[in-house]
């Protein structure tokens, strides 16, 4: 299978597991506290969670629309979205390695939607925060889809026992980030780690 078409059906598949979230194989994240992995988050909004053995998708309104993408326990040498391992064919990759400076995991996030064919990808505001007792960074993007929508969003990583975690928040430009992006800022903010 090409790497192409695995690029089509990753968007099929998203959405076939949030019909599966609708209809019992998914989870209603009501707001106010909420646990995902060892992060502990507190959410002024209702979620629909469906989660795998190391990441987690919460959408509000459908995946297009919106999404919170956590991806928990990314090992060093592995793809910041928990995609692939590293390749010698590919040393150039978005590749986690433990002991990143805060602006090189800035810029392996955004590598990362390179290599999801994201384009026009803007970071900003990039700013040290603490997540309790865990060291890491909140930034925001502004990326444009394959399809020519542009998306805006916030980020929150955070480095962990030489494991790295990463919160990925997207929404369209139009309306939906607007509407949400306070409440989501406050609630990766406030994230903290068990």
């Amino acid at each position: 299978m090409t790497l192409r078409l695995l690029k089509w059906l990753l968007p099929i598949a998203l959405a076939l597991l949030l019909t599966a979230c609708a209809s019992g194989g998914g989870k209603l994240q009501r707001k106010g506290e909420a646990t995902a992995f060892d992060m502990t988050l507190t959410s002024s909004l209702d979620w629909a969670r469906i989660k795998s053995r190391r990441n987690e998708l919460w959408t509000i309104d459908g995946v297009a629309l919106n999404r919170l993408i956590i991806f928990s326990k990314i090992k060093p040498g592995e793809h910041v979205f928990q995609l692939v391992r590293e390749r010698r064919s590919r040393p150039d990759g978005p590749w986690y390695r433990a002991g990143m400076r805060l602006d090189e995991l800035q810029k392996l996030v955004a590598d990362g939607f390179v290599d999801q064919q994201w384009v026009g990808i803007q970071t900003t505001n990039l700013r040290p925060h603490s997540f309790g007792s865990v060291e890491g960074i909140r930034f925001d993007v502004e990326m444009t889809n394959p399809d020519g929508l542009i998306y805006k969003g916030t980020a929150a990583v955070a480095e962990r026992n030489r494991f790295l975690n990463v919160l990925v928040w997207i929404a369209p430009q139009e309306y939906y980030h607007g509407r949400d992006v306070a409440a989501v800022q406050a609630m990766l903010d406030g994230m903290r780690f068990k």
